[in-house]
This record gives C-alpha cells, structure tokens and sequence, in this order.
C-alpha cells in the first residue's frame, strides 16, 4: 500500500531541517538576530522587499524613489558580513526547494506536459 503523501511530506519537512543547508541557515539566521545592529538593518532591509512586493501583487506603480531606496538597502546588507552569509544561505536553500519542487511537479508535467512550452 502507497504511503499517505501526508506523512512523506512530514518526513521531507524533516529531512529539511535535518539537513545542512538548513543548519546552517539557521545558525547564520541566530547570528544575526544576536546583533542588534545587523538585526535592525536585516529587519529594515526585508520591510523594504515586503512593501514593494505587496505593492506588485496589488499591482500598485513603484516609484523611482522606492527603488532607488531598496537598491541602496541592499547594497547596505550585502556589505555586512553576517546579513552577506546569511543571503548566500537562503539562496542555496532557496536553490534546494526548487529542485524538490521540480521533483514533486514531475508527475504533473509528465501527465499534462511541461508548463512551459
């Protein structure tokens, strides 16, 4: 008998923590929120990303000046070493849960063909 689905994403849920992609993400994560200034600036830096993200998906215009202001935030937390790690990290598990995502959606794709031709 087939596995619930339920219960295998259960299990991929643990192995994402469980892996070391996630450790370290999590420790680089920890480091920056035990630095109040790296803190306040990674905290400023993903205020800025919300807003202008809500405002695309309200399909709001973004002015020169909010993107001029997100450019220098991000020029500011890439300069700082903690919040520069940190960044890589997500990226790489970003990275991972694509590919998982790519590997669940195969069934789909096969079914009903790649999404995008």
């Amino acid at each position: 008998m087939a596995e619930n689905l339920y219960d295998v994403a259960y299990k991929l849920e643990e192995a994402l923590r469980e892996s070391e992609e996630y450790k370290t993400l999590k420790k680089l994560y920890d480091e920056v929120e035990n630095d109040e200034s790296a803190k306040r600036m990674f905290e400023n830096f993903r205020d800025i990303q919300l807003k202008l993200q809500q405002k695309q998906m309200n399909g709001e215009e973004i002015t020169q000046e909010e993107v001029e202001q997100a450019q220098k935030s991000v020029q500011l937390v890439q300069q700082h070493e903690k919040i520069a790690k940190l960044m890589e990290s997500e990226q790489r598990m970003s990275m991972a849960i694509q590919d998982l995502n790519k590997i669940i959606m195969k069934p789909l794709e096969e079914l009903y063909g790649s999404i995008q031709n």
